[in-house]
Formats: C-alpha cells, structure tokens, sequence
C-alpha cells in the first residue's frame, strides 16, 4: 500500500474536486426555469435547419474532411516516430541504426509539414464558405423582416432585430468556420489516440482511461453552468443593444429634458447587468480548464510512476514491461488524448452557444406575417384610382374598434380630405388602403377589385406616401429621392423642380449629391417634406397619400408645399390627412369622423351650411389663429 501513497493522494484529490462539482451541480439543479435556461426548440431541429444553408457547400467541406486527415494522422503517429527514435538511440549499435533515426526524422518533418499545409488550407476554404453561408442566413433574416407587418415590427425591438442579424449570424459563423470541423477531428483523434496506446501497451492505456470517468463527469457539470452563463451573456448582449438603438435615437429629447444622468444610470445597469454575466462566463471557464489540465497532470504523474517503476525495476505490470520509449510514446499520447476532449467540451458548449443564437434567429424566421398575398393574387398593371370602402371594421387590439363600420367613396382623380380629432381613425383609414394592416370586417375595394386580391408589391407601387414624419436615410438627396431606382438626373431635377424642393436645393454645395446625415437631421423639416414630395412624385403614383405633410412646417415652407398640393392634385387620386382646415378648402370631398365613424361629409362650402361638426372645428381653428396674428 505505502508503495502506491501516491496514486492514493492524486485519487483523493481528484475525489475532493469531483464532490464539490457534484454539490454546486445539485444546488443549482431546479433553478433552470427562472434562469431562462431551457430552449424551446431541440438542436436537432436547429441542425437540420442549419445545414440546409450549408448543403449547397458539401464539396467544399469534404475537401476540409480530406485534408483533415493529415493532422489527424500527425496526432497519431508522431508519437509512434518519437519512440521508435527513442528506442534506435538508446540501442547505440551502429551507423545503420543513424540511418533509420535520419528517415524517421524526414517522415516526421514530412508530416508536420502536411499537416501545417492542410491547416492553413483548411482555414481559407472554412472561412470562404461559413462566410457564404452567413452572408446567405443574414440575407434571409433580414428578407423575412421586410415582410412582417407594421403591427408585428411595432412588437419587436429595433435593437434586438439588429442584434439578431449581426451578433447571432456571427455566433452561428463560428460553428461553420471550424467549430464543426474540429468537433469531428477532436472526435477521431480521440480514437486514433486511443487504438494506438492499446496497441503499445493496454496496460497503461487502462490507467489513462481511468482518468475519463471523470472527464465526463466534469464535462457535464461544465456543460449545464457555461450554457447558462452563454444564455446570460446573449440576453445581456440583446438588452444592451435594444437600449442603445433606442436611445441614441432619441438621444435629443434626453438632452432637451436634462435627463443624461438618469439614463447614464439607467445604462450602467444594464453595462453592468452584461459584465456580471461575461465575468460568470470566464469564471466557469476558469474552473473548468484547470480541473481538466489538473485531470491531466494527474493522468501524466501516474504514467510516469508505474512506467518507471516498471522500467527502473523491471516488473511487469499487468504482463507487459515498460521501456523509456514506450513512456515518450504515451507521454505524448496522453496530451493529444486530453487536449482534443478539453476542446471537445468548449466546442461542444461553443455550439450550444450556435444553437441558442440560432434558435433566437429562427424565432423571428418563424414569425407568419399576418399581412401576407393570398395565392390567386392579381398583379395591376396600371389603376384608375377609385377607392371605395364598404362598411370597414378595424381594432388594433382585440375589441377595441378603432374604425366602426366606415363605408366611403372616392372618384378616380378627386381629392378627399380626412378631418376630426386625434384618434378618430383618420391616419388607420390611410394605412389600411395601403394593407399595412388588415381589417377585421367589411371591404376595401380599389377599381372594384377587393385589395385582398391584389399582390402587396403591386398595390403599394400605385401609391405614393407622405407622411408627417418623414423618414430620409443616411446618403445624399439623389438617393432619398430615387431610392436605389434607375432615374437619370433630369428626371430627379425635374421631381424637385415639379414640388418647389429645387429652391433650397440649389443653394446647397453639393447639390443632389449633398450628404444625409442619420434621419436627415442636417434638414430642417420643411425641406424634408419636400424631398418627401420629390421622391413621391418622381415614382408617378395614380394615388397620393398626405398624412399631416403641413403640420410642424414655417408659414415660408408651407407656402411652398400649399403649391405643390395644388400641382399634384392634377395628377391622380389624392387623400390627405390635414391638420391646418385652410390647406383642404378646394378637396372634392371632405369626410369628417368622429370616435371611429364617419359624421359628415361633403366639400367646405356645404359642410361649412350645415354648420356641423367640420363648422365647429373651422370656426374654432379660424379663431384661434385671428389670436395668434393679434398677439
């Protein structure tokens, strides 16, 4: 027994590390729920979905798995090479024996040279293609929003829709440029590793595999704290990101409102909220790889002390006699044995990692959009612009009706104005004839025909949408205006020409190649109306959509703009949403609503007889302007 204390105390250490895991695994083993530690869907489910992004790649990962052969076969057999030159020196018999260490030392570096070669090429043709595959997931991802509703996008967060398409598709990169490459290279190194020892010496080879018990054990107990500390970290990741696309957004209105500190506050909760969960996630790493090279440090003084007890005293252990070279051999098989199983458990986990991301990417992907063509779909080539609603129900949430049985009708070419208090339903009768929504009962028809039947493409491409928000992206004034389409400049000149929007544009020194910052905030908001106009107008849409376009603007501007409605009242269908009564006194028709119903309607001068509701509205607009000139 004295003869083997030593063994006895590796033994006990490593018993005292697997009990403590064993405690903290169970204290922690029903709190997986409230740590949002489960997924919903299985990794098969994942895998299968990923790899069909990667199936029109196959060639190329079975050139990976070819040259991945040459490491693996250098994990296996540089260790046979070393001790067989290790056995020829210690013979000492000659100038032959010389010979043979020189061969074996050239098959060595023959090897090693392959399998630098074969990793190198290995990297390049992974990188190429899980970039590809990426490229061709994120292209997905962000198709599929396109097609999601206006009520479905206002439930997302713009920040976790930018942290699903950038921070999650290059979580799931990571799997495909090598993560499942070297999860089946550990794997047959494991077994090569593993074939050889047994057939140098079974004997040790039992003592080595003693240590994988414990391996195993400590694998899953690393497996259930580091998916856990992932799951943190990526939900930190998301909140941070939903945090900051919101408030750097609205970072003015922080500013106007003197509330920096509370959102600093507000901010470093959240920071630190992410850099508890980081620190948690190296913190299981950091027990985790030192447990493992503690396994293999034990497994590496064991070999030395049977094998050189064996050597130095010449007992057979189990009947077979260890010599120097047989030590060298496992000496170094017992690093590539435990090497790949420690990668093993970090790639494994790494991948949970993929899947967890991937299963957040594929939870937008499966979202139905709700606003979606029906499959005998028509495609309008051309529309006269009659619009037509028939007794129309429509509630953003369950029950609560926002439009109640509203039925209208609009000639082809008339200008109709939509006018009433905040809420009426106004700017829903807008977005419901574009199919941002879908109505709940009733008819929308346009040229007779039900919108439902109309692609969504289709119908959209006929109207032109002014909103009072306009929204410019970052470029230059050419591109908000033709939006990536082919226009040559004189049609873009002509367009700003046609809206007035040439006046403040010619005095810029860039003219239509003058920068946009972020949201066109170097544009005042009258200029941006126009530029709204002249991308309006340059498309030729038969029906034009105003939404408040005359709110918020200087009197100049909307002179300007007040010259411009008149202009394009000539050119098709026009439905406007007006704030100012003054700016819609020549529409055909004005439709006056009230709590989600349609009150009155008619054109100024008949409303204005009737002295209903629109007269109330005009008389105490009228008013209140007459005291603002006076004051």
């Amino acid at each position: 027994m004295k003869d083997y204390l030593p063994l006895l105390i590796v033994g006990a250490i490593i018993g005292v590390f697997s009990a403590a895991l064993i405690i903290a695994y169970a204290l922690v083993k029903d709190k997986k729920e409230s740590m949002g530690f489960e997924r919903n869907m299985k990794d098969g489910e994942l895998m299968k979905r990923l790899l069909r992004y990667a199936k029109p790649y196959w060639f190329n990962f079975v050139i990976v798995g070819l040259v991945m052969l040459l490491s693996v076969s250098y994990n296996i057999l540089s260790p046979i090479l070393i001790s067989r030159i290790e056995k020829i020196i210690q013979a000492e018999e000659g100038f032959v024996y010389k010979d043979d260490v020189l061969w074996r030392v050239i098959v060595y570096a023959a090897i090693l040279i392959g399998s630098l070669v074969g990793t190198y090429i290995q990297a390049i043709v992974l990188q190429k293609t899980g970039q590809k595959i990426i490229s061709r997931l994120r292209e997905d991802a962000f198709t599929h929003i396109e097609s999601l509703s206006h009520a479905q996008l206002s439930h997302i967060p713009v920040g976790k829709l930018v942290t699903r398409v950038t921070n999650d598709t290059n979580a799931i990169s990571m799997m495909f440029t090598g993560m499942l490459v070297n999860l089946v290279k550990n794997i047959f190194v494991i077994l090569g590793v593993l074939v050889a020892m047994l057939f140098i010496n079974y004997m040790l080879t039992l003592m080595v595999l003693c240590f994988v018990p414990f391996i195993v054990l400590f694998t899953v107990i690393f497996r259930k704290f580091s998916r856990r500390a992932y799951r943190r970290v990526k939900n930190g990741t998301t909140d941070i990101n939903t945090y900051l696309s919101e408030h750097l957004s609205g970072m003015k209105i922080i500013q106007v409102f003197n509330r920096e500190e509370r959102k600093m506050r507000e901010f470093d909760e959240k920071n630190n909220t992410l850099y508890r969960a980081q620190r948690g996630q190296i913190f299981v790493f950091g027990i985790f790889r030192p447990v493992v090279y503690m396994l293999y440090i034990s497994s590496v003084l064991c070999l030395f002390f049977l094998g050189s007890k064996g050597a130095l005293e010449g007992h057979a252990i189990l009947g077979q006699i260890v010599d120097g070279a047989t030590i060298v051999a496992f000496y170094m098989f017992v690093s590539r044995f435990f090497n790949p199983i420690q990668n093993l458990a970090e790639q494994f986990h790494r991948l949970q990692s993929a899947f967890a991301s991937a299963e957040k990417i594929f939870t937008i992907m499966d979202i139905v959009p709700d606003v979606v063509d029906e499959e005998d779909a028509v495609e309008l080539e051309t529309i006269r612009g009659e619009i037509e609603f028939k007794d129309v129900w429509f509630a953003y949430n369950e029950g609560e009706w926002v439009l109640k049985g509203v039925s209208f009708h609009v000639n082809a070419k008339d200008t109709v104005a939509f006018v009433g208090a905040t809420g009426s339903g106004k700017t829903t009768i807008l977005s419901l004839l574009c199919r941002n929504y879908d109505i709940q009962k009733g008819e929308i028809l346009l040229d007779g025909i039900n919108i439902r039947h109309i692609k969504i493409s289709s119908l959209r491409r006929h109207f032109g949408q002014m909103l009072q928000d306009v929204f410019l992206f970052a470029g230059t004034i050419r591109s908000n205006i033709v939006l990536r389409d082919e226009f040559d400049d004189e049609q873009v000149r002509e367009a700003c020409k046609y809206v007035n929007a040439d006046k403040f544009i010619d005095k810029l020194a860039g003219g239509l190649d003058e920068e946009v910052r972020e949201r066109g905030n170097n544009f005042s908001a009258g200029q941006r109306q126009l530029l709204s106009f002249a991308r309006t107008i340059i498309h030729r849409p038969e029906v034009m959509i105003l939404d408040e376009a005359t709110a918020n603007i200087d009197t100049e501007t909307e002179l300007l703009i007040q010259d411009s409605l008149g202009k394009m009242m000539n050119i098709g269908t026009m439905l406007i949403v007006a704030h100012r009564l003054s700016t819609i006194q020549h529409a055909d028709n004005i439709i006056v609503l009230s709590d989600g119903k349609i009150v009155e309607q008619g054109n100024h001068h008949e409303l204005l007889r009737r002295k209903g509701r629109y007269y109330e509205l005009y008389t105490l607009q009228f008013n209140k302007e007459e005291l603002m000139k006076r004051a």
